[in-house]
């Protein structure tokens, strides 16, 4: 008996090594990075398509105010509420003491310069997929926004969510390096892929999440619950979302649907963001919905 409890306990010593070792947060180091130079021009267009404002800027900013990212929005989810941060080029409250490496270690591993694991509610997940050229440039527009010196206030999220190092589990559960609506995709189609699913993250809304809240890829754009409990945030494919190209490519640029309705909630965010993109741009993204797999 004692030599079965001795197996037992190393056996659990081993388990919980790999699972330590497993659910390290992942870094991007300089030297992966090193030549990539950007351009804060281009990084404007990728600031507005990532949606940064939307969750950072206050939440009735508008104009110049919108690139004041002092964090402080709350998302309530079934897992606890979390606050954005102040991603503000602040170098005590804000980012503006981080590295390019650092930068890009958040958006595409969700780790802090500290080494620990970001919760998924920040859409690293998303990010992973861009183009580090485009992070590039991105990383470049932000050495042109204002510092603001609000500090950032703590998540509440209770046990057993509040273990950072079980985002690990999340993270080798969730992350992938593909797309997911894949096919002969027309050369529109696929940039309004990687503009909606690389960049502006729309399926972190509009796709259902599992118990662990990963999203359902298998209902990829098909709606989803609102995490605030109250209504549903509506589906995305074209069996659900009739309207033309042109109309969702317009929707995208006003926010008025085809019946003069106009964007509420959080959408109104979205379109203030989108409408900074080209004309190209939000028809790509019309392309692409119209080509979603129906639910």
């Amino acid at each position: 008996m004692r030599r079965i409890l001795l197996i037992l306990v190393a056996l659990g010593l081993v388990a919980a090594a790999a699972g330590w070792a497993v659910t390290r947060p992942a870094t991007v180091s300089a030297a992966e990075l090193a030549g990539l130079t950007g351009e804060a021009e281009r990084g404007e267009a990728v600031f507005w398509a990532a949606g940064c404002a939307s969750c950072h800027a206050e939440e009735e900013a508008t104009g110049e105010d919108r690139l004041v990212l002092s964090g402080g929005r709350q998302f309530p989810s079934e897992f606890g509420t979390f606050v954005a941060p102040n991603i503000s080029m602040h170098p005590e409250a804000g980012i503006g003491d981080w590295t390019f490496a650092e930068f890009v270690t958040a958006l595409q591993e969700g780790t802090s310069p500290e080494g620990r694991h970001y919760y998924p509610a920040f859409p690293y997940a998303s990010y992973r997929l861009a183009e580090r050229r485009d992070l590039a440039d991105l990383w470049a527009f932000w050495q042109t926004l204002p510092a603001s010196d609000v500090a950032s206030l703590p998540h509440d999220v209770g046990f057993p969510f509040s273990i950072r190092r079980a985002v690990g589990v999340w993270n080798l559960l969730n992350l992938q390096d593909e797309f997911t609506v894949t096919g002969d995709l027309t050369e529109q189609q696929q940039r309004g892929r990687y503009l909606a699913e690389a960049l502006a993250h729309c399926a972190e809304c509009h796709t259902p999440r599992d118990a662990l809240g990963g999203l359902d890829r298998s209902a990829w754009m098909t709606g989803a619950p609102n995490p605030t409990g109250t209504g549903t945030i509506p589906a995305l494919t074209p069996d659900e979302l009739t309207w033309s190209e042109g109309e969702i490519a317009a929707y995208l640029n006003d926010g008025f649907t085809p019946s003069f309705d106009s964007a509420g909630g959080h959408m109104v965010s979205v379109i203030r963001n989108l409408s900074m993109l080209t004309e190209d741009d939000r028809a790509a993204l019309a392309a692409y919905l119209k080509a979603l797999p129906p639910a």
